[in-house]
């Protein structure tokens, strides 16, 4: 039984969350079991140094035993310090903290294969292949999986959050590079902010391969870390609840198309790996031929992981790659699909070999002009920009967003 509540238009205190944490852990099989507690990197808007103590007391006296998993996807390990701290936890504490290793043979485990057949009909004919799907050995050698998290608008999977902390969180790199290149092929446009989506259907997919019986506390989180809306109990039940309330908190509309926008990245997002983001949530209020503006000084990498795929490859329209598909299928399907979304819609003629980008997507950052020349993005001195100068021109067709990459921005029909 999931429980839980949430309001576009006010937040919960501090009672309520712990109400709703405990009365929802109580109805989950976790006595004497190892519970294996999967939580989000940094790169997430949370109040998890809130969320996970209470976890933990219920979780007192009834699981044989709690570890961590901090579900990075392809992101860098963190230092357990950082997270015992973003946990709420005494930097004395014994709780054992583990990292997702996604390119470690040794760490990851076959869960079993999604056929071409149902492959094909997930993705509705896009694709007929069979999907290797491995995770992380953890989540088999527990006997029950807690996630814990936020939900947000997201441009792959459409909604984030629930089996998602499974794959890519804690996912091996077939299938996690697989369904990013759906997503991309399907296009952010369509995808972004949708509940119901062929991506999320190949993630909950790979999950019902993991035998391990799983529970959730997800989180509706606002732009300053505050709590809209929490449940807790079953997982797809809970992530279910919190997507519905999603779009009432996260989304923006505007009356009409802007022709530059200055998307601001917190300095959660460390290299354009993730501050791509402030890119995938501002397209769609984009005018055509439009700019937008990645504002990081703070942000000196093209990805701490995938720079080196990137800078070879460079950032461009999704048709540029399917349309020299034999010339780019052999890199890493996620690299592709991050670099189309970054870049936007737009047209590649194969014949005049012209890509056309609907949107003009520029770095303000610490990353030099050359690289950026090199990796086809525009290019601006963050020093010439004052945030300051962008605010209140809306009625001009400039936007400013001061904390870009959580937050969806839709046209108003």
């Amino acid at each position: 039984m999931t429980t839980g509540t949430g309001y576009a238009e006010r937040t919960l205190k501090g009672d309520e969350v712990e109400k709703i944490i405990r009365e929802g852990l109580a109805g989950e099989p976790v006595d004497g079991r190892r519970v294996l507690v999967i939580v989000p990197d940094h790169t997430r808007t949370c109040p998890i140094g809130q969320v996970f103590p209470i976890v933990l007391d219920a979780l007192e006296g009834r699981a044989k035993s709690v570890e961590v998993i901090v579900a990075l996807g392809t992101h860098p390990p963190e230092d357990t310090g950082v997270v015992r701290e973003r946990l709420g936890l005494a930097q004395d504490s014994d709780l054992p903290i583990h990292m997702h290793e996604w390119d470690s043979d040794s760490a990851l485990r076959e869960a079993g294969c999604l056929a071409e057949d149902e492959v094909a009909r997930i993705t509705g004919g896009l694709f007929k292949m069979d999907v290797c799907v491995r995770a992380n050995r953890r989540l088999f050698d527990a006997d029950h999986l807690l996630v814990i998290g936020p939900v947000f608008p997201h441009e792959v999977v459409g909604i984030s959050g629930g089996a998602k902390y499974l794959f890519p969180g804690c996912s091996g790199p077939e299938v996690l590079n697989f369904f990013h290149w759906v997503g991309a092929v399907i296009t952010n446009a369509e995808i972004i902010g949708m509940k119901s989506t062929r991506v999320r259907e190949v993630v909950e997919a790979s999950a019902a391969l993991v035998p391990t019986p799983k529970s959730a506390v997800k989180m509706v989180v606002g732009p300053g870390g505050e709590l809209h809306g929490i449940w807790a109990g079953g997982l797809r039940e809970a992530w279910s609840a919190a997507a519905d309330l999603s779009p009432k908190v996260h989304v923006t509309y505007l009356d009409k198309p802007m022709k530059q926008v200055l998307s601001v990245a917190p300095p959660m997002y460390d290299d354009i790996w993730t501050a791509g983001k402030c890119m995938y949530k501002l397209e769609p209020v984009v005018a055509d031929g439009g700019e937008l503006i990645i504002y990081a000084p703070h942000v000196k990498e093209v990805s701490v992981t995938h720079g080196d795929h990137l800078c070879e490859i460079g950032y461009h329209v999704r048709d540029f790659f399917l349309k020299q598909w034999d010339d780019y299928r052999h890199y890493p399907w996620g690299v592709l699909a991050h670099s189309t979304h970054v870049k936007g819609g737009g047209t590649y003629d194969p014949e005049t070999g012209v890509e056309t980008p609907r949107v003009n997507v520029v770095l303000a950052t610490g990353i030099p002009e050359s690289r950026c020349e090199q990796i086809n993005l525009g290019y601006r001195d963050p020093a010439t920009i004052d945030p300051a100068d962008f605010a209140g021109r809306e009625a001009e067709g400039v936007l400013l967003v001061p904390k870009a990459g959580e937050k969806l921005f839709r046209l108003r029909k």
